[in-house]
């Protein structure tokens, strides 16, 4: 994923529903294109009960899910390891789970 699809899953799971958007227009009403759109800076909120999070709340969500896919992987990896050692080989690791 890149960061523009970290920010936005952060931001997906700080609150529910579609509680933010992103700016059309910068602060002298030029357009901003949509490929610059999706960055902090840029975060509206469209429910009046939300504050919008602060610059560092929206890291620390990206680095969790970050370290959350890592552990994932690494978990995935250290389970086919554990299968080795007890003698499979990779086509039966793979028959098992993919």
């Amino acid at each position: 994923m890149n960061d523009q699809d970290w920010l936005n899953k952060a931001l997906a799971l700080m609150h529910n529903g579609q509680w933010f958007g992103w700016r059309k227009t910068n602060d002298d009403g030029n357009v901003i294109p949509n490929n610059q759109r999706m960055t902090y800076e840029n975060v509206i909120v469209h429910n009046s009960s939300i504050t919008k999070p602060t610059e560092a709340e929206v890291n620390a969500k990206i680095q969790e899910l970050k370290d959350a896919e890592q552990a994932a992987i690494d978990k995935k990896a250290s389970g086919k390891q554990k299968l080795k050692d007890l003698g499979l080989d990779d086509a039966e690791i793979k028959a098992l789970i993919g």
